[in-house]
Formats: C-alpha cells, sequence, structure tokens
C-alpha cells in the first residue's frame, strides 16, 4: 500500500543560525515545504529519527558552512517509502565510485543534513540506494538509533582496529552513543572492555553491559590493544599512556576538544597507530545488522519524545545527561514499537 502524504507543508526542526554559546538560539520549530524528490530519490514518510551530536555540531557551527543553511536536521531514520515498505536510512550521500569502492572516501561526501535536509521532519527525501530493508526483529525506534552511532563504531572497531576475541579494548566516554554502542559490539566479538566516565551512573550502566568501568582519567590495570576516542582534548594523553605498544587509537570525533597535545615521542618510540575513521559504508551497515542478529544486540535508547520537544532532546544532549540515544517521533508518524 503506498505511503499517503499531505501535499503543502510539514512539520521540521530546521537549523536557521549557528552559535557557539547559544546553540538552541538557532533551532527552529515549523512547517517546511512538503520535499520533492530529484530523479533516482525516494520519499520517506519518518516514523522514528533519533539525535547525534553532529545535530548539535551544526548548530554550533563546527564543521557546518554557515552558508549551507537553513537545513533541517537530523542524520537518522527509519520508516516507510512511497511503497509501504519498511526502511531504515543509510545517511551518507556519496558516489560510492568516487570513494574507491568506499563512500566514506568519497571527497564530495555528505553526511544527511550537511548539504541534504534530513531526518527531523514528518518526511525527508534520499538517494534510493540509501534505502535500507529494514528487518523484522528491529522495531522503528531501534533501527533509527543504527545508521550514525552504531555503524560509526563498527567500522572504528572491525575495518579499522580489526579487533578479535581477546583484544583489551578502551572506550572513552561510555554514555554517548557511539562510545555505548562500541562498548556492546567489542563485548560481543569478545574483546575485555574498559569504559571511562566521569558519571558514576553511566559507570554502573556500562558495567551493566560487561564491560570494565572506571572513572575518566584512572590508570588502568593492564595496557589495552585498541583505544576508541570520540571525546578528544579531556582524554587523549589517558588514551595514549594507556595503549600497549604498537596498539591503535582510532579517533572519530573530539567532543572536548580538537587540538589536544600530540605526545609524538610516545608515538614514534611505542610504535602507536592512531587511524581516523568517519561513518560507515552501506555494506557495513548491513554487515552489522547481520552480527546484531546473530547475537541479539541492541541499542541503548535512553528516552522517546515527540518531534514538538526537540529542544528539550537537544538540551539533554547539551547537558550530557543521556546515555544512549534520543529518539524522536514526528506527529504523523502513527509510531509503532514494533514493526
Amino acid at each position: 500500500m503506498d505511503v499517503e502524504r499531505n501535499c503543502g507543508a510539514v512539520l521540521a526542526a530546521t537549523a536557521v543560525s549557528q552559535s557557539v554559546t547559544d546553540p538552541l538560539s538557532g533551532l527552529v520549530l515549523g512547517d517546511v515545504a512538503d520535499p520533492q524528490p530529484k530523479p533516482g530519490w525516494a520519499v520517506v514518510r519518518v516514523v522514528s529519527s533519533s539525535l547525534n551530536m553532529h545535530d548539535l555540531w551544526t548548530l554550533r557551527g563546527i564543521g557546518h558552512p554557515a552558508e549551507n543553511l537553513p537545513i533541517v536536521l537530523g542524520c537518522d531514520a527509519a520508516g516507510y517509502d512511497e511503497d509501504g515498505n519498511a526502511v531504515m536510512i543509510y545517511p551518507v550521500v556519496a558516489d560510492h565510485d568516487a570513494g574507491g569502492g568506499d563512500e566514506t572516501l568519497d571527497p564530495n561526501r555528505a553526511l544527511l543534513s550537511e548539504r541534504h535536509d534530513g531526518a527531523f521532519a514528518e518526511y525527508l527525501t534520499v538517494p534510493r540506494r540509501n534505502l535500507v530493508p529494514k528487518p523484522a526483529w528491529l522495531s522503528f525506534d531501534e533501527a533509527a538509533c543504527l545508521p550514525v552511532a552504531w555503524t560509526t563504531a563498527y567500522r572504528m572497531l572491525f575495518t579499522q582496529a580489526e579487533i578479535k576475541a581477546g583484544d583489551r579494548v578502551l572506550v572513552q566516554g561510555a554514555g554517548g552513543g557511539v562510545a555505548s554502542a562500541a562498548i556492546k559490539l567489542a563485548i560481543a566479538a569478545g574483546a575485555v572492555v574498559y569504559a571511562t566516565s566521569r558519571s558514576e551512573t553511566k559507570r554502573a550502566e556500562a558495567a551493566g553491559w560487561g564491560a570494565r568501568a572506571v572513572p575518566t582519567g584512572e590508570k588502568l590495570p593492564e595496557r589495552v590493544d585498541v583505544v576508541i576516542e570520540t571525546v578528544g582534548e579531556a582524554t587523549w594523553a589517558h588514551s595514549l599512556k594507556s595503549l600497549r605498544p604498537g596498539g591503535t587509537v582510532v579517533v572519530a570525533g573530539a567532543t572536548s576538544g580538537m587540538n589536544p597535545p600530540a605526545d609524538l615521542g610516545r608515538i614514534f618510540y611505542l610504535q602507536q597507530r592512531i587511524l581516523g575513521s568517519t561513518g560507515s559504508t552501506r555494506t557495513e551497515l548491513v554487515a552489522m545488522l547481520r552480527m546484531l542478529e546473530a547475537t541479539g544486540l541492541r541499542p541503548v535508547i535512553d528516552r522517546t519524545l515527540p518531534l514538538s520537544d526537540i529542544h528539550k532532546a537537544f538540551q539533554l544532549m547539551i547537558d550530557g545527561t543521556v546515555t544512549g540515544k534520543v529518539v524522536i517521533h514526528p506527529p504523523t508518524s502513527e509510531h509503532r514499537g514494533k514493526s
């Protein structure tokens, strides 16, 4: 059955300006034009979407040119295509061939909401290649949590670091979406996982997932093979000191600052490897879904909120009180907990 659409205007959360000190001042909830697909693109009725730090960076003007505003925010979504098929969205809009077979290496790649309107809306449009069938064993809420944070963690662990059972892995900042995904994925792969957080509550949650939780900056009882780093300046020194000779730090973010002291002497003397990682390929997303089906892993959902509470959702992220993902429901999505 085709998905019905209301022509005219749709409700969306749009970034209209940027401010480092007051990011929510540039977030407007209101009607925008009903999205019209270009040739080769599809319309998706959004059932669930989820917040990422990328959305907050856009409002702060970090890595997002002001000339690309206004733009509808939201990188993650699951919903129905025009034919009523349940789908989740692969969020990287890119040319697979231009990246040598890896979309993340296309120089012109763009995450959804960077150059194309995103998922905090009743409808969105994406290239048809970016539609991935939603498995029946995933709820729409769960599916909307996976495409950015979980695939980022998957690529960091398995493509970049190539972890294996028995490896020691340190995940910095246990409360974030990527970090919580990395903890769960690494444990499922048979690794011994250390997870750090300043929050006793978040350390307890990480311990409940099977990690060995320690306060941020505390010396570990052993050196690790791999560090999953998304925090940046606040944890960088600890990451390098915790890493064994020949070990690997994989960096996919720097929420506390982009320019920590490099400590090049330690890096070259101990032959440590520093690898960058951005997003994932569509193939990695599909591979990760197979892993989740086989292991029973599911994303951590902190809470769900209606699109009308989008400012509250962002404030929770700013305050650092979220563990896992915040899921957003548009008003017309006829949300269902299970498919």
